[in-house]
């Protein structure tokens, strides 16, 4: 019957134009071996529908049944809603010590005070912090991705940022201007955007986004002590092509832009809202006094996955993150948990294969300190960012959530987040087409220097 032939033809053609399309779509994100995998697909996936419209044997109406049932079937088990309980958001519940934090650690010199108090409270942490010490270090000569352009470049952006440090805090001005928290609300997110961020979200400031006790230069082991009623956090997007490359000189260069990005939109926020007449702190990178993952999460930006990292809907963990604290009249958005982000990293494990110091956790989350999370090894993860001189990045490198935020892997990440049955087979198509563990990219042409 002709309807057989027709449906036969549409569903072959529509099999092949998307595979094209995707093919297409991996040539301009420069990933040619899914772009070569795709276009072979392309010719083999239509096959047995096209062929029994273009060549009736004798058997031609029964097969096409058949297919089409097998085909129905398997759609309907893919992505028929079965509402499968998802993984809760954890809440911690007590605060960090920021001297516990890596970047911390880095600061202390050995035979100081400050180094033997806080190895005599913490001895079994010595040994294992002084064999990253002993290596080159981040962004040094004798480093293995040492590039005299590229990290000087990083340099002058964290040198840049830490110049930063007397706009963080301020005095309000004295005339105070009522505002509609509505508007304030929409001004802040609008603005942000145009000035760099690509997205904000504001949440109430809670207790476990604060450290506990300060761990950085005049204020260390002093309480954090901050009052002000919201938070307002900022990502901001790191360029796939230069995390491509990772752990090469390209990728902390951008980690290090972005900073400086995020940077610039805090302070301004902070100083717009002080001029106001509210009081208002930015918190950036080498000046927090929050843990921007969590703050961003609560602020519906994202969800906490396996590497420890804010995973955004649309460009996973590769985007870095600045927050503004405040007394000004907010209205907080929304955070629902999104459980399939937990749910896929539980069977992912990519970035733990991808990470060249094994820091990251495999398996499921294990409790600690009460609360179910990935424990990530930061010292193993600090100790090879100082041999390479990088800041790394492999991680998010290789995540599938990090693919570029278009229509062709946004039509995946909706399979993802709403049907359960279909993200093992999203994981196993995205192994197939980029690698289990992807290799490192070429950087672009003006940085092979």
């Amino acid at each position: 019957m002709i309807y057989v032939d027709i449906i036969n033809l549409v569903i072959g053609v529509s099999i092949f134009t998307f595979l094209i399309w995707g093919a297409f779509v991996s040539y301009k994100e420069n990933e040619i071996r899914a772009m070569y995998r795709m276009l072979f697909i392309s010719f083999l996936a239509p096959v047995p529908f096209l062929f029994p419209a273009l060549h009736h044997f004798s058997f031609w109406h029964e097969y096409s049944l058949l297919l089409w049932s097998f085909s129905g079937l398997v759609f309907i088990i893919l992505f028929f809603p079965i509402n499968r309980k998802t993984s809760k958001r954890e809440i911690p519940k007590s605060r960090i010590d920021e001297r516990d934090i890596i970047f911390s650690k880095r600061k202390l010199k050995t035979g100081t005070d400050r180094y033997n108090e806080y190895y005599s409270a913490k001895p079994q942490m010595e040994n294992v912090d002084n064999k990253w010490r002993k290596k080159p270090g981040l962004l040094q000569k004798d480093s293995k991705y040492f590039n005299a352009y590229q990290f000087a470049v990083a340099e002058a952006n964290f040198e840049t940022v830490n110049q930063f440090k007397k706009f963080i805090t301020g005095k309000p001005a004295n005339e105070v201007i009522e505002v509609n928290p509505k508007d304030i609300s929409e001004f802040i997110k609008n603005w942000s955007i145009k000035i760099g961020a690509i997205d904000c979200g504001i949440t109430t400031l809670k207790d476990y986004h604060l450290y506990s006790l300060k761990g950085y230069d005049d204020m260390y082991s002093e309480p954090v002590n901050n009052n002000h009623k919201y938070a307002i956090a900022f990502v901001a997007e790191m360029d796939k092509g230069m995390i491509d490359s990772a752990p090469k000189g390209s990728a902390v260069m951008e980690s290090a832009q972005q900073y400086l990005n995020l940077g610039t939109v805090a302070v301004q926020v902070a100083s717009f809202i002080r001029n106001l007449g509210h009081d208002a702190s930015a918190h950036i990178d080498g000046n927090y006094q929050v843990i921007c993952p969590l703050v961003a999460r609560d602020a519906g930006l994202g969800e906490i996955g396996r590497m420890g990292l804010l995973k955004t809907p649309k460009l996973g963990p590769r985007v870095r993150i600045s927050v503004v604290t405040t007394d000004l009249p907010l209205i907080v958005d929304e955070s629902k948990n999104d459980g399939s982000v937990t749910d896929f990293c539980n069977i992912c494990e990519k970035c733990a294969d991808a990470c060249p110091s094994g820091a990251i956790p495999r398996g499921a989350r294990t409790e600690i300190e009460g609360v179910k999370r990935w424990q990530i090894d930061q010292e193993a993860c600090f100790s090879i960012w100082c041999s390479f001189g990088t800041d790394c990045a492999r991680c998010m490198a290789v995540c599938p959530y990090s693919h570029p935020n278009n229509l062709f892997h946004n039509i995946v990440r909706f399979g993802i987040k709403h049907f359960p049955n279909f993200r093992r087979p999203a994981l196993l198509m995205d192994d197939f087409f980029y690698g289990r563990k992807p290799e490192s990219k070429k950087m672009l042409d003006w940085m092979e220097i």
